[in-house]
């Protein structure tokens, strides 16, 4: 592996499409103002600051999760917090990879 293999990023789109087909959530974690320019139809908001606050909700879908952001950034951040603390989640990385499979 090179150095710039290190910023490649892994095609998610099996593990994406294996998520849907078990129900999975799509979680966005991007500020209001990202979701108001546009997000996926049926996907849940919680800011990324909110997630620890809202874990009971979170945990209460008793779903698989896909957390989503803009780059996939924050996304990978709430994906750690939330395997931490026992929630099935992969990270999507940008809500657009989710969205063109719903």
């Amino acid at each position: 592996m090179g150095f710039f293999d290190l910023f490649k990023r892994k095609d998610m789109s099996n593990e994406i499409k294996a998520y849907l087909e078990k129900g999975a959530v799509v979680l966005d974690v991007r500020t209001k103002g990202e979701w108001d320019a546009g997000h996926s139809t049926g996907a849940k908001h919680i800011v990324l600051n909110l997630v620890p606050v809202k874990l009971d909700e979170i945990k209460s879908w008793n779903k698989p999760v896909i957390a989503v952001c803009l780059s996939g950034g924050r996304s990978g951040q709430a994906t750690q917090f939330l395997k931490n603390n026992g929630v099935d989640v992969i990270n999507g990385g940008p809500w657009q990879n989710v969205d063109q499979y719903l």
